[in-house]
């Protein structure tokens, strides 16, 4: 058998860096957010029925637009049951209009 010598690594040391920054978590805990409805602000307008109003002519008067008759219908399902029976006296809820 041969004297073989067993490699000596006693000397030999490494080190390993990283090309990886170190990136600190962003920090949110200061943060708030708040929403703020637009139609709370405008807030929606109430029509009393006049006799020989229908919605159109109500939508003409006070959105600017007789093709919308359906949002006022829409706000007002619970009051009215069909767009063409609408009577003298009842208060409608008018949305916001669109600008």
């Amino acid at each position: 058998m041969g004297t073989d010598k067993k490699a000596d690594f006693s000397d030999v040391s490494s080190t390993v860096s990283s090309t990886e920054q170190i990136v600190q978590k962003a920090d949110f805990s200061d943060v708030t957010a708040t929403v703020t409805s637009t139609e709370e602000i405008v807030g929606e307008q109430q029509y009393t029925v006049q006799k020989d109003d229908n919605l159109s002519t109500i939508a003409k008067r006070l959105l600017g637009d007789g093709n919308a008759w359906k949002k006022i219908y829409d706000a007002n399902r619970d009051v009215l049951d069909n767009p063409d029976r609408i009577k003298p006296g009842q208060v409608l809820k008018i949305p916001p209009r669109q600008g």
